[in-house]
């Protein structure tokens, strides 16, 4: 690999980094990037890469909210055996997280092939992206007159759980942004920004993974070596940069609303018909 396909391995995975959290869309931005910055890969392998590169990104979770996260302790003077090596807290919130996987497990593994050869196109993207930036302008104001009845994640029902699930299925299409899809489900349920924000984090690794896993059984497992530093470079490249997303969003939602991304969302999506109507009538 030399230095320029480097170079474009890394945009692209600060691209990821930065998307991925933000509900801006990663699989729009690299569907789009794409345009752009062509990586002298095969197309199956670039297919494979757009997903598989979270990984990078959810490692970032992973590190960030650990603590969180992991389920299993030795605590010394429990009441019983089950107590004393497993936090019931966390191992609920990991139940709530696998009930809101079941819509897109669903839907996603039957639908893949479908939905990757059907949808994955500039309109598609575009329409989205102007759609949910619409919405997220949309929904900010009708959540300015209300107070959230979910503040917590110990408060989030498995009910309000499989619902955001549910809305994740939307993030399928693709320019919809997972992230954003279950955050506008979350706060549309009640939840305040802080909780359908982490919520949509926590969420996120068991689909990726999942994704994951299905594109790299799909593809093969079969790599030469510039392929497996491509994706490696690639992957830690977004683990860094989610690193500083993360902590960026949660940060800026203390004190703002969603409303911004919503703009950035439809002066996009206008830029994008408008870049592709322009190359169609020139080509």
């Amino acid at each position: 690999m030399n230095i320029v396909e480097l170079l474009k391995v890394i945009i692209l995975g600060i691209v990821e980094g930065i998307t991925e959290w933000l509900p801006i869309s990663s699989t729009g931005h690299l569907i789009l990037a794409d345009e752009f910055i062509k990586l002298n890969v095969t197309t199956e392998f670039m297919e494979m890469f757009r997903v598989v590169i979270q990984l990078g990104a959810i490692l970032a979770v992973v590190v960030l909210y650990f603590s969180r996260l992991w389920p299993f302790r030795n605590q010394k003077g429990a009441k019983n055996p089950w107590e004393r090596y497993v936090d019931m807290d966390k191992m609920i919130l990991w139940f709530k997280i696998l009930v809101a996987c079941l819509p897109a497990i669903a839907i996603g593994l039957p639908f893949d092939d479908i939905l990757e050869e059907k949808l994955y196109n500039y309109v598609v993207v575009a329409l989205m992206l102007i759609l949910y930036g619409v919405l997220f302008l949309l929904i900010e104001n009708y959540n300015a007159r209300r107070t959230p009845t979910v503040t917590s994640l110990d408060a989030l029902t498995f009910r309000m759980a499989f619902l955001i699930g549910v809305f994740q299925v939307l993030s399928l299409i693709p320019g919809t942004s997972r992230s954003g899809s279950t955050i506008i489900g979350g706060i549309l349920l009640g939840a305040s920004r802080t909780v359908a924000a982490e919520f949509t984090f926590f969420l996120a690794i068991p689909v990726m993974f999942g994704a994951s896993l299905l594109k790299l059984v799909k593809f093969g497992f079969h790599f030469t070596g510039a392929e497996a530093a491509i994706l490696l470079v690639g992957m830690l490249t977004a683990f860094v940069v989610s690193v500083l997303a993360i902590k960026f969003l949660m940060g800026y939602i203390k004190k703002h609303d969603f409303k911004a991304f919503g703009w950035y969302r439809i002066v996009l999506g206008v830029l994008v018909f408008g870049y592709f109507i322009g190359k169609n009538l020139l080509a």
